[in-house]
């Protein structure tokens, strides 16, 4: 398997993490997305939206983060991470719903001004972030992981830009339960780290 990323990416990450949890080899091909390289022709031919991340296996195509984790999962035949009980599967579904939306629009748009000189008002993405981790954290108030007992795709998707919170000036310190929860994701073998960037509360 190919999977074309940027190692900034959160996005990316999650799709990185998700192929080294399950053990699947695979060939990380780096998008230059400062020079643009996303938005020629020959990898918008493989993601016509000119995003990363894409997979690549081996002729089949799967553009987008979270489809990318539900491929995987289902090819692979990992129930563990993609549990097919039809309340735990829409529960895992929900959370990915969140972090499609929730996360993407308060840590992830955070961290995209600081990391990115993204154009967005910091008091009102940092607002949204902050509501998002509290819903989070009252859902994790005696849970090991989001969506079931094990870790599912729901805890792949939201750990990435979770976890770098901080770099976009979202503090974690209020969110005992998110922290351990980000842990005992660091703990699982396979794990691969998102790489750090020196900004905001990080910095």
């Amino acid at each position: 398997m190919k999977l074309y990323h940027h190692p900034l990416s959160g996005h990316s990450h999650r799709a990185r993490l998700f192929l080294s949890l399950a053990g699947v080899e695979h060939e990380l091909v780096e998008v230059d997305l400062a020079a643009g390289a996303h938005k020629k022709p020959e990898f918008l031919a493989l993601n016509p939206l000119g995003q990363v991340p894409v997979l690549d296996d081996d002729g089949t195509v799967v553009a987008d983060s979270n489809a990318i984790l539900i491929y995987l999962a289902k090819k692979l035949g990992l129930h563990d991470w993609l549990p097919q009980d039809p309340a735990a599967s829409a529960a895992v579904q929900k959370w990915l719903s969140v972090a499609a939306g929730q996360i993407a629009y308060g840590p992830a748009a955070a961290r995209l001004i600081t990391v990115f000189g993204a154009d967005f008002r910091p008091e009102e993405v940092i607002g949204r972030a902050h509501a998002i981790l509290a819903v989070t954290e009252a859902q994790l108030a005696g849970c090991n992981f989001i969506a079931d007992s094990k870790p599912t795709v729901a805890d792949v998707a939201l750990y990435s830009y979770i976890a770098r919170a901080p770099e976009g000036n979202v503090d974690l310190q209020a969110y005992p339960n998110v922290r351990a929860w980000l842990a005992r994701i660091e703990a699982l073998p396979g794990f691969v780290e998102f790489g750090r960037t020196p900004v905001g509360l990080a910095a």
